[in-house]
């Protein structure tokens, strides 16, 4: 119960440090949000890389790297993930930055849906009942937002695809949280230093040209970064994935609580009608995962055998 209780606590945190993450992504909006990206690439490799060798882990890193490079099914997977993430976290970055933390929160309310549809069509795994139902629910709620508003929530729905696909390949390497983290960074490392380095030569990169808190800020994107992966890391093995499932809503229900309150950011009826589908549909997700559900399911089962 100690370690359960440990693993809560851990995984819950992580939960809220992502939650609250567009703070710190506001706090350098003044900043192209390409350039964020660059900077959270390669401090999050050099912070990670620090980390390994203070855990020691050096050459068990490099013998995992020989493994991948040595396996073609491996090192595509891990491309693909580096890409997803990436392309993920850009999107994110420019959503806060440009006013549309809302559509940031309803994508990561939605990704577990995703999730598993992305499961159903490259793992042929099946939805139960409860899944079917919440996906449409859900489904609903992104339909009506397109309609009401002629587009489509493409930011919502990118950034929840991205981080599925992202989950999806990542069951293929099967790496822990810290190689995992530094492999990817790893591999789009050098594209964040070109980067970077063609802003300084024309003059328009931000870093070194604003003030030390700019400087402090995008090289602290690395921190920011980690410390949430790992708290998770630390959490999630300790606690049943039906605990998990349900902490994840902290961080978009935290997101959503700051769009709307602190960032006031526009949220017509049509969202709140958006929104409640999606809720309900996240509300039906997740009693349908639930042990007790199952449990349930069971006893009904075993009564229904009884008579």
């Amino acid at each position: 119960m100690a370690n359960e209780r440990l693993g809560s606590i851990y995984t819950a945190f992580a939960y809220v440090l992502w939650g609250i993450l567009p703070l710190y992504w506001k706090l350098i909006d003044h900043v192209w949000s390409e350039e964020i990206l660059a900077h959270r690439i390669i401090w999050s490799f050099i912070f990670m890389i620090i980390l390994v060798m203070f855990q020691k882990r050096s050459k068990e890193l490099l013998h995992l790297l020989t493994n991948l490079l040595k396996s073609p099914k491996l090192s595509v997977s891990l491309l693909l993930s580096s890409a997803f993430i990436s392309v993920n976290w850009f999107i994110y970055i420019w959503a806060v930055n440009h006013d549309r933390v809302l559509e940031t929160s309803l994508g990561y309310y939605i990704n577990p849906l995703i999730s598993v549809l992305l499961g159903v069509v490259f793992l042929k795994e099946k939805m139960n009942r409860g899944q079917q139902i919440a996906f449409i629910v859900a489904g609903i709620g992104v339909l009506n937002s397109t309609i009401q508003y002629g587009k489509i929530p493409w930011i919502s729905l990118l950034l929840a695809m991205t981080f599925g696909l992202y989950g999806l390949t990542k069951k293929v390497t099967k790496l822990d949280s810290t190689f995992g983290l530094t492999l990817e960074t790893l591999v789009v490392f050098p594209a964040g230093i070109v980067y970077v380095v063609y802003l300084h030569s024309l003059g328009e990169s931000a870093f070194f040209q604003w003030n030390w808190l700019t400087n402090v800020l995008l090289m602290g994107g690395g921190i920011v970064t980690a410390i949430p992966l790992l708290l998770f890391a630390m959490g999630a093995s300790r606690i049943p994935l039906y605990m998990v499932g349900i902490f994840q809503y902290i961080a978009p229900t935290l997101t959503f609580l700051m769009g709307v309150f602190l960032f006031h950011e526009p949220f017509s009826m049509i969202d709140f009608i958006t929104f409640s589908f999606i809720w309900c549909g996240i509300m039906i997700f997740t009693i349908s995962q639930s042990k007790f559900l199952k449990r349930w399911r069971f006893n009904m089962g075993k009564s229904y055998e009884a008579k």
